[in-house]
C-alpha cells in the first residue's frame, strides 16, 4: 500500500517533510492534474490485477486515494489524508530502519521519500 502512496507523492514533486505542508496542500493538490494509470501503480507494486485492485480499493475505502473511470482505464490520483499519511508512515519507517535502508542503497540511488528526509 506504501509503494503506491509514494509512487503518487513522488508524482507531485513534493517534499514530504517541509514547513506548513498541511497548510499548502489543499492548494497543490487542487492545482495539481497528477493521475496515474492503474498499470502504473500495479508495476511499482508488482502485483497482479486481483491483487492491485484489492490494495487500490482498501486505499480509496480508506479515503487515501480517489479512483476515476476514465475510458478505458483508471485514473489513480492521491487525497491530502494519503499524503499526510505517507507522510507519517515514512518518518516511522525512517526512524526504524534507517541503518537498514541505507545500508541495502548503498550502492544504489536512495528512494525519494527517503532523501527528501535527511
Amino acid at each position: 500500500m506504501c509503494l503506491a502512496l509514494n509512487r503518487l507523492v513522488m508524482e507531485l514533486d513534493l517534499d514530504l517533510y517541509q514547513d506548513a505542508l498541511e497548510d499548502k496542500l489543499d492548494e497543490v493538490l487542487a492545482k495539481s492534474k497528477v493521475k496515474l494509470p492503474k498499470s502504473e501503480i500495479s508495476y511499482e507494486i508488482k502485483s497482479n490485477h486481483q491483487m492491485t485492485n484489492k490494495i487500490l480499493n482498501k486505499l480509496k475505502e480508506m479515503g487515501l486515494i480517489e479512483i476515476e473511470f476514465e475510458d478505458p482505464s483508471y485514473s489513480i490520483s492521491i487525497t491530502k489524508k494519503g499524503v499526510l499519511y505517507i507522510r507519517k508512515y515514512n518518518e516511522f519507517y525512517i526512524s526504524m530502519y534507517q541503518d537498514i535502508i541505507r545500508d541495502h542503497y548503498k550502492y544504489r540511488q536512495i528512494p525519494a521519500w527517503f532523501r527528501m528526509k535527511e
